[in-house]
């Protein structure tokens, strides 16, 4: 048996949250902060992580970045959240319940999350749609704000809910930036880039990433590229 583990991030990835997350930061900081910036950030979120985009609204704010800061912002987040989820048009991608329904099936592959999304942030996102039960483990924005930096903590979370040490090669990142394709080849995984996200198939390519898809449609496909 090749035992392989994939690494699924969400926004963009697993689901569209209809810019839930962006809402929820615009309203914390017209509540928090006292500034209106309408309906667009100061900031990139697509393939970062929440601790990062945190440090830079902060900054931009001229808010001295503390941990005591850092802290209410994310729990002003968090609590924005179930209230901006419903608010709008959440959906899966295509072929999302399908992928994982086959993963969690087969008895030689495993998933996992890799993402920027605080822990407590996909839980409310994946729970909302229906999938976070697929999860048991996963390396998030709490353990580091590098991106680069969360591949060694899903694989010893991997490691100690499943007993199983994952080669390098038997590693797959799945995600829809340019950020998820760097983030795998940070250790050396394999990657598989989806256009489902702000990024298009020819921008992904150019990333060189193992794997590219405009979308996770058709299962066996990507069955079969994670099973070669």
């Amino acid at each position: 048996m090749r035992d392989s583990l994939l690494l699924w991030d969400i926004d963009g990835t697993l689901v569209c949250t209809d810019r839930a997350g962006e809402r929820s930061l615009l309203i914390l900081i017209r509540d928090l902060y006292g500034r209106d910036l309408g309906d667009k950030l100061p900031v990139v979120l697509q393939g970062r992580t929440d601790t990062s985009i945190t440090r830079d609204i902060l900054d931009y704010l001229g808010i001295s970045i503390t941990p005591e800061e850092e802290k209410r912002f994310r729990e002003a987040y968090l609590a924005l959240l179930p209230k901006t989820l419903p608010a709008g048009n959440s959906r899966l991608h295509p072929g999302i319940r399908e992928a994982l329904d086959a993963v969690q099936a087969h008895p030689e592959i495993h998933q996992g999350l890799l993402t920027g999304n605080h822990e407590e942030g996909a839980r409310l996102k994946l729970s909302h749609l229906g999938i976070w039960h697929y999860f048991e483990f996963g390396a998030y924005a709490d353990d580091s704000h590098i991106r680069n930096e969360l591949g060694p903590f899903a694989l010893a979370r991997a490691k100690k809910k499943l007993g199983i040490e994952f080669p390098p090669e038997r590693v797959f990142i799945i995600g829809d930036t340019p950020h998820d394709v760097a983030c795998g080849k940070a250790i050396g995984a394999k990657t598989i880039a989806v256009a489902t996200g702000s990024f298009s198939v020819a921008e992904l390519e150019a990333e060189k990433p193992t794997h590219t898809f405009a979308d996770l449609s058709d299962t066996q496909a990507l069955l079969k590229a994670v099973l070669i």
